[in-house]
């Protein structure tokens, strides 16, 4: 399935890509040995589970923080726009409802930010005190809009070597994959803690490891854990769904084609383990996925199509 992005705070977050801009706060959680001797993870405590279950969510995760940030001062309100990522972003901000004549209702502000910057976005008057009842809705595209998918060649398939596993879902096939950011998005059926490798190098902009959870919920959207990738075309790799704390890069890495990244798992939105692998550029202010073909025998292109085997060449 795909994984979703995140997350409401003030206002509607609706993140292209689930490239999850999420602060992670401690938790506790608990394993322990189910009947048939697997291992379970959850946030509930069992009654069978003593303390050595527990263990603690705490450390930080590198999550991106890009946001949106409003500061009120008397009637004014300023809203500034945070690109913490290694790469451009391009923030929409929607005023669904505002007392400042100067800004009609369902005005759109939208401004492209260099990478580790802030800039202004708006500033709305007769806004923070008295009757006004200030409403908005932001979005964010990573990458530049001038990015332009141009592959060295096929990307490699993203697991072991001489290694095949089925597509469970492929373009044209839209059983979860119905956004832009989603449509030429792959689903491989790699079996729990399977290591997964960089389909394409490029550099590591955003990583989630502390999730989990998974389920068929739209709720879960936000739990998957993931790695972005950026290449040096401006498009972006994430790899989703991963096993909880298998990742093994970080933030600002440059990482190799066949690098070892992570194990594959069943986090966010996901009925079962496997791996949502897509490639996105920036449409300008939103999103959107781009077709891609692996590499088969000879570095021949090879089209994923669902319910086909893929090997690893």
């Amino acid at each position: 399935m795909s994984p979703g992005s995140q997350a409401a705070r003030l206002r509607v977050l609706a993140l292209a890509l689930s490239l999850i801009s999420a602060h992670t706060t401690a938790q506790t959680a608990y394993r322990y040995k189910d009947a048939s001797g697997q291992w379970v993870f959850t946030d509930n405590a069992p009654s069978s589970t003593d303390k050595q279950g527990a263990f603690s969510l705490g450390h930080q995760s590198e999550t991106l923080q890009n946001t949106i940030e409003r500061t009120d001062s008397g009637t004014t309100t300023e809203f500034t726009a945070i690109n913490t990522c290694l790469c451009v972003a391009t923030f929409v901000e929607r005023i669904l409802h505002s007392d400042d004549a100067e800004i009609p209702d369902g005005t759109d502000f939208h401004k492209t930010l260099q990478p580790q910057s802030r800039e202004l976005l708006v500033r709305v008057h007769n806004a923070g005190k008295g009757q006004s009842r200030l409403q908005f809705m932001w979005t964010i595209a990573l990458g530049s809009p001038d990015a332009t998918h141009r592959p060295p060649g096929p990307y490699r398939a993203p697991f072991a070597i001489g290694a095949t596993y089925v597509v469970s879902q492929a373009y044209p096939s839209a059983y979860t994959h119905t956004t832009p950011d989603s449509q030429y998005a792959v689903d491989i059926a790699l079996p729990d803690g399977t290591p997964v490798y960089a389909a394409r190098e490029g550099v590591v902009i955003n990583v989630r490891h502390d999730a989990f959870r998974g389920g068929a919920s739209p709720a879960m959207m936000d739990q998957a854990n993931v790695v972005d990738i950026l290449h040096d075309d401006g498009t972006i790799a994430m790899y989703a769904h991963l096993h909880w704390d298998s990742i093994r890069v970080h933030i600002g890495q440059h990482v190799d084609r066949g690098e070892y990244i992570a194990n594959s798992g069943s986090t966010g939105f996901s009925t079962g383990p496997h791996l949502h692998f897509v490639v996105v550029r920036n449409g300008g202010f939103r999103a959107v996925s781009v077709p891609i073909v692996f590499a088969g025998p000879a570095d021949i292109p090879i089209t994923p199509t669902t319910q086909k085997p893929l090997t690893a060449y």
